[in-house]
């Protein structure tokens, strides 16, 4: 390994044993139908916003999934807090109760944490020790525990995977990424659309003389077998398709093709994983690329840390069949990423940028600002945080930022408890006035970056 490799791995683990101040924005009803939220923001948190129960506790990663109703967050100590909605147990607390901030998870307390991943209603976790384990809905096998006994696992139960490095969740399928030579990455649940990558979608006829179709639940994790000469080192899930990268740097896709999401210039369905040419010969991906996969899209970094994305990138306009370079975002150094329902978080340098479709205050703009944005734009009121992780969820998104040199910054960011922000009789500052004085020359200051666009 050479010194630039061993610095890239130092680096990173140094930022695994980070943490810092959780922040959340969007939805907080989670028993709400979205699109009751579009004529009311009751309920919404439309800025980053402190949540009590985590107040003080160093996050160091926060899960969520482009259709997912629920959260994880994982402290520097490995212990595990979820929230949001449970009607499939996907919180892990042995019910099905509803939680509006974050609890922990009593039962992995006999565990160090050190990887979370949410589908639509089931979470994966990851120990130090190597070990998987799930809880939530297991209707097609998702949980990875070989049976389909109970379609509800409520309280964490075992994968039948070992030596797991990494997890990953689509809406109803689990990727696991192993250290075992051969297998470097196993996946369950449901095959619909090719997105297990074994070479089928396990369609039948439920019935000899109908023609209502159904798909076979695969709940036993299985090796990607065109995978079997390669080493995986990152995975990445949407709703129904996944994102790969292996050693040599070279992007692979499968599952679900529509709206160019696959980014092969064509919109078939993938039922085993497909190199993306774009990132081959003298593009291929650096060691500190990141990926990410949201409901229609992905995302990755390139060389010089160029950001590409393919599939529906915005709500209007075309397709992007294949990866392109998002202009807005060159010369930035994006540390971390994440995509979900036509939404992307990233924090670069000392900025939160975000940009997309929004109808909760999940881009966290304020409430006196726009909602959604077709282009990358800065997340004012956390101008010169340092941001360490980013998850994005169905209606909302979750930031976690570096409390060291922002003076008393964070101390001007709201708190929520569940219940109505400032309870008081006074009327709360609002937001926009928080940003304005935060970001003004009392703020922590960055060089500009005379090669990064402005945005």
């Amino acid at each position: 390994m050479s010194e630039a490799e061993k610095k890239v791995e130092e680096a990173a683990a140094k930022m695994k044993k980070q943490g810092g101040e959780l922040l959340f924005c969007g939805a907080t009803r989670w028993n709400a139908n979205i699109s009751s939220r579009k004529t009311s923001d009751a309920g919404n948190l439309v800025s980053p916003t402190r949540l009590r129960p985590l107040l003080g506790v160093d996050i160091r990663l926060v899960a969520s999934g482009c259709g997912s109703s629920h959260c994880a967050a994982l402290d520097v100590e490995g212990r595990c807090y979820t929230w949001g909605r449970n009607e499939k147990g996907q919180l892990g607390h042995g019910d099905r109760i509803v939680r509006d901030g974050p609890s922990l998870v009593s039962e992995l307390l006999g565990h160090k944490i050190i990887g979370a991943g949410a589908g639509r209603s089931h979470t994966l976790v990851v120990t130090k020790d190597g070990i998987s384990l799930s809880f939530g809905w297991n209707k097609h096998g998702q949980l990875g525990s070989g049976s389909l006994k109970n379609e509800v696992e409520s309280s964490p139960i075992l994968c039948l995977v070992s030596e797991v490095r990494d997890v990953a969740c689509g809406a109803d399928f689990s990727v696991w990424l192993s250290s075992i030579e051969g297998a470097s990455i196993l996946t369950a649940g449901l095959p619909q659309y090719g997105q297990l990558g074994h070479g089928s979608d396990n369609e039948y006829n439920t019935r000899n003389s109908s023609v209502l179709l159904a798909y076979e639940a695969q709940p036993c994790p299985k090796a990607v077998v065109s995978f079997a000469g390669e080493t995986i080192v990152k995975v990445a899930c949407g709703t129904n398709h996944a994102v790969a990268v292996d050693s040599n740097g070279f992007v692979y896709t499968w599952g679900c093709g529509d709206y160019g999401r696959l980014g092969h210039k064509e919109q078939k369905d993938e039922w085993v994983p497909r190199r993306v040419e774009t990132f081959t010969k003298h593009n291929v991906l650096p060691r500190d690329a990141l990926i990410a996969a949201g409901s229609v899209n992905s995302a990755c970094t390139a060389g010089g840390g160029q950001l590409y994305m393919w599939g529906k990138v915005k709500n209007k306009g075309d397709e992007w069949m294949y990866p392109k370079p998002v202009m807005d975002l060159s010369g930035w150094n994006i540390r971390c990423m994440d995509s979900g329902d036509m939404r992307h978080f990233i924090g670069a340098e000392s900025s939160c940028i975000s940009w997309g479709n929004a109808l909760s205050g999940e881009l966290g703009y304020g409430p006196d600002a726009q909602k959604s944005s077709d282009r990358p734009k800065k997340v004012d009121i956390l101008e010169g945080m340092h941001v360490i992780s980013v998850a994005c969820g169905l209606s909302h998104s979750m930031v976690v930022v570096d409390r060291t040199d922002v003076g008393d910054q964070l101390d001007q960011i709201d708190v929520y408890d569940g219940k109505a922000l400032n309870t008081g009789s006074e009327k709360p500052e609002s937001r926009s006035s928080v940003a304005k004085r935060t970001t003004g020359k009392d703020a922590a200051k960055t060089p500009e970056n005379p090669k990064r666009k402005k945005l």
